[in-house]
């Protein structure tokens, strides 16, 4: 698990988010109607032509929402197709073509937010302009498969990453003492308490009562809330349910059940009806 791109530090370009990847008034998606490289299967997004400025290790490209989702060359389109449809679906969980919280994705749009597969570290800019807020996703570790088999094997990273971006560019600006991820907001209080203590930096051990210890050491503070409320909501939505061997070593919580009745405070805030959470695991298949 890799930390968000913060794009003052490594991220992407200034764009002018221009209405050919915007959404329209409805909040509908919209498509550009030039520069398709591969319009696939998909029955709700096209791939077009990448141009972009500073990104030009991406040919090409999907709009979700008004939120761009980048490829390089040697990125598969199922991959790209299966990354934009995670998106839609976190963003429009009952799947009716209307945004379930649209300051969230004000805020997203905001932010130029965005999303980039690769499938080399080649493929990672090496100087990118600064002005966004990314993140990155792995060809090799998107695993759409995940979805139809009973979400057991090789985990499908895409439901992190592209959850990443969501509460680190939207949840997180739209209500900043809430799910802000410094020290002091609802958010950070709660995984203090899952941490056992407030930890600015990665501790030796944590303490035995913690249910939450992630020990990457380049992981900040703000890195660990944006972990910590892909645990806590992941595992709300059942997609932890089968990987409790896996996922122990930094998170114990892997139920609703389990974050119900022991982290009583993240889940009262994300089954909070003000704040629009999704409510099903995505699949992969966006049905608008």
């Amino acid at each position: 698990m890799r930390k968000l791109i913060n794009l003052s530090v490594l991220v992407i370009a200034v764009v002018t988010l221009g209405c050919v990847s915007c959404s329209d008034s409805s909040n509908n998606i919209v498509t550009p109607s030039t520069g398709n490289i591969s319009e696939g299967n998909d029955p709700n997004f096209k791939i077009v032509a990448n141009s972009d400025a500073g990104l030009t290790n991406f040919n090409r490209k999907v709009i979700v929402f008004g939120i761009d989702i980048y490829a390089a060359k040697k990125v598969e389109d199922a991959k790209l197709l299966h990354a934009a449809n995670l998106m839609a679906q976190y963003l429009d969980n009952n799947e009716d073509g209307i945004i379930d919280n649209k300051l969230v994705v004000d805020k997203m749009i905001e932010n130029k937010a965005f999303l980039f597969l690769w499938k080399s570290q080649s493929d990672m800019p090496s100087s990118p302009p600064s002005g966004r807020l990314g993140q990155d996703l792995g060809n090799d570790e998107t695993v759409p498969v995940w979805h139809t088999n009973g979400h057991t094997g090789r985990y499908d990273a895409a439901i992190e990453e592209v959850w990443h971006i969501i509460t680190h560019a939207g949840y997180a600006k739209a209500y900043p003492t809430i799910f802000g991820e410094n020290a002091g907001t609802s958010l950070s209080n709660a995984m203090d308490i899952a941490r056992g203590g407030n930890f600015t930096t990665i501790p030796s051990s944590y303490p035995a009562s913690a249910w939450y210890s992630y020990n990457d050491a380049t992981c900040t503070y703000d890195c660990q809330a944006t972990e910590y409320i892909y645990w806590a909501m992941s595992s709300i939505l059942g997609a932890q349910a089968n990987r409790l061997s896996e996922i122990s070593q930094e998170w114990k919580l892997n139920t609703k059940a389990k974050v119900e009745t022991t982290d009583t405070a993240v889940y009262a805030l994300l089954i909070n009806p003000t704040y629009k959470f999704p409510t099903i695991l995505p699949d992969g298949t966006y049905k608008r």
